[in-house]
């Protein structure tokens, strides 16, 4: 069983432990993901079954689509509605406001659209010097990061109430706290983290915020339409009815160009041997798709554009 699928993460359930529960429904330790979720964000998460599994580097630099609800009124330790209250708005300005109307929203994130370099959070899996930075984060050590440019296609206010509406009372210990939600969606490109942004537009409105809700509608060309729940997909199992939920190795990589062997090339292909290719519209080392007639992967090939040919790197049969 080679091929992708797409599961609608619950919330409370990290990215690892659906893949063991997908160990378990497909009874084969061959799974793996890509673009991580947080336990309490739910969502697309792309689920690599087999070979696809060696696809991985090519999924997961595609933009992710999200709809996210950002609380303004108080930052957490961790970004997210998980960690402990950090600050409020209150305490790093005496007169700061926590109620804002939909325009003074939008006239700041007109800041974050486009281009950006952004710092990645402490509670995150990226690594420094080969730890990963929840993990000091929890050792409660906190070191520098470098910001790293991401880009926000689109940042479009949804879900919107007058602050009338909105102004709640939060239950915490300090009884005079007020807080208002907005829905937030977000296009992106891969390695953006949402808890940042809402905390760093918090920041630019002067207040503190905080990440209270995030579902990813889309990774790459892969939708909530595409999507199946874990208990679903016991059911589906249990039937045999998987071949038409689990999308091929090579529709996957479709972004990618190709180029159509015929039984002589795929031979060579199996075998490593680069194959003359031209064609003037790839770039140079520009992976490509390399399939038969019918359409099945045989491997990934990098193009060399001086020499007009196609080196395969990464051989699936």
């Amino acid at each position: 069983m080679d091929g992708i699928l797409i599961i609608d993460k619950p919330q409370e359930l990290t990215s690892h432990d659906v893949v063991m529960r997908l160990r378990r429904i497909l009874k084969t330790k061959r799974i793996g993901h890509t673009g991580t979720l947080d336990p309490f964000a739910t969502g697309v998460l792309v689920m690599l079954v087999g070979k696809a599994t060696r696809l991985a580097r090519f999924l997961d630099k595609d933009a992710k689509e999200y709809e996210a609800v950002v609380r303004l009124g108080f930052s957490t330790d961790t970004g997210d509605r998980t960690g402990e209250m950090k600050e409020t708005a209150t305490q790093q300005h005496g007169d700061a406001k926590t109620i804002f109307s939909v325009g003074e929203l939008e006239a700041v994130l007109t800041h974050f659209r486009g281009e950006i370099e952004q710092t990645p959070p402490m509670y995150s899996a990226k690594k420094v010097d080969g730890k990963k930075l929840y993990e000091l984060a929890r050792q409660g050590i906190e070191i520098e990061r470098k910001a790293v440019k991401i880009t926000n296609y689109e940042l479009q206010i949804t879900n919107y109430e007058s602050p009338e509406n909105q102004a709640l009372e939060f239950e915490t210990q300090d009884s005079g706290l007020r807080t208002q939600d907005f829905g937030l969606k977000v296009l992106c490109s891969a390695g953006t983290y949402i808890r940042t942004l809402a905390e760093d537009i918090g920041e630019k409105l002067g207040t503190k915020a905080h990440l209270a809700e995030l579902r990813r509608t889309r990774a790459g060309k892969f939708d909530l339409s595409q999507a199946s729940t874990l208990e679903d997909l016991e059911i589906i199992a249990a039937e045999n009815r998987l071949s038409d939920y689990l999308i091929s190795m090579n529709e996957a990589v479709s972004h990618l160009p190709k180029v159509v062997l015929n039984e002589r090339e795929i031979e060579l292909t199996k075998n490593g041997m680069r194959l003359r290719f031209e064609n003037a519209e790839i770039e140079d080392n520009q992976p490509m798709r390399m399939i038969d007639a019918s359409e099945n992967l045989i491997a990934i090939g990098f193009y060399a554009k001086a020499e007009n040919f196609v080196q395969p790197k990464l051989v699936l049969v």
